[in-house]
């Protein structure tokens, strides 16, 4: 089995990905996880999203997404939407997603990554807003700047 340092890190094909999610990045990697990290592992799908704390119109385009998400130490793999980010969940920017925006798969990102007291955060280099995601209960929360949405787990990590 592959340490997970012996993984290359993922990045998002160019145009991102479509249809079929790619193959795990981090499969058959058992190393256990970062101390405080939340267990994120497996595959989740959007089932309710709130802007300004208000359900969201139907036509929300987080609504029905999946994430699949691959952990292992303090690395974290979070592929949907057409991209891949991979990264160390360490706080600097050179381990943090240096990949692509999903908006439009040509935009450059740099993302720091740290996990913080049982929440998942990424912040983006020059940019003053957190992304989470955190445990409660059974579900996921995925705080964006825009929405948060609640994710249900539907599928176990492998």
């Amino acid at each position: 089995m592959p340490a997970v340092d012996e993984i290359p890190t993922a990045h998002t094909p160019e145009g991102g990905w479509h249809d079929e999610m790619p193959p795990p990045v981090l499969a058959g990697c058992t190393e256990p996880l970062h101390a405080g990290a939340p267990d994120l592992r497996g595959l989740w799908r959007v089932e309710s999203v709130e802007v300004n704390g208000a359900p969201a119109n139907p036509a929300h385009k987080a609504y029905g997404m999946l994430q699949r998400i691959e952990q292992a130490r303090d690395r974290m793999v979070v592929t949907g939407g057409g991209v891949i980010h991979d990264m160390r969940c360490d706080g600097t920017p050179e381990n943090g997603v240096n990949d692509v925006a999903e908006r439009d798969f040509t935009t450059r990102i740099s993302v720091m990554a740290t996990y913080e007291d049982g929440v998942h955060v990424l912040r983006p280099v020059g940019i003053p807003v957190e992304v989470t995601r955190r445990l409660e209960g059974e579900e996921m929360v995925w705080t964006y700047p825009a929405f948060t949405a609640r994710l249900r787990r539907v599928e176990d990590a492998e």
